[in-house]
């Protein structure tokens, strides 16, 4: 028998033409106190969109990657899911790092989020640059160019 895990959202992504949001859900507000003093938050997410059975099973994708503000894409060999950042996978978690730009009650607005609207939020832990930053990365050459970190 396969070990399951209980995963419940805290909240949901939330987005219009003018504003990105993480609305967490009241009861779990309090877990909010403090976070306005980081200047960014890693949100961990569900990608619902892509969990079906057959997503799950998909362990080989051709990965999208996209340079450049037209959005140039680049020809991908085939990987592993585990070396892409694909939704498709056994467990459809993503991961995400933005930065808050304020925080009104259960809503903490952000610059940017790569989810859809509505997507269920399963975490969020603040972004601490000791350990999270990594220098000297090593990629594969399709992915190159986006070794360079993002402009402000």
């Amino acid at each position: 028998m396969e070990d399951c895990f209980e995963i419940v959202p805290i909240g949901l992504v939330k987005k219009t033409e003018t504003a990105t949001w993480l609305e967490v859900f009241e009861k779990y507000q309090k877990g909010l106190l403090r976070l306005e003093e980081f200047s960014h938050v890693k949100t961990h997410w569900w990608t619902s969109g892509r969990d079906s059975k057959k997503d799950r099973q998909k362990l080989r994708v051709y990965p999208r990657v996209k340079l450049g503000p037209k959005q140039h894409k680049v020809d991908t060999p085939l990987c592993g899911v585990f070396a892409t950042r694909a939704p498709v996978r056994p467990n459809p978690i993503g991961l995400t790092i933005a930065k808050i730009s304020h925080i009104e009650k259960n809503r903490v607005f952000i610059d940017r989020h790569d989810a859809f609207n509505d997507t269920p939020l399963i975490d969020l832990k603040p972004y601490i640059p000791k350990s999270d930053s990594i220098e000297n990365v090593k990629l594969p050459t399709f992915f190159r160019g986006l070794a360079e970190k993002r402009e402000r």
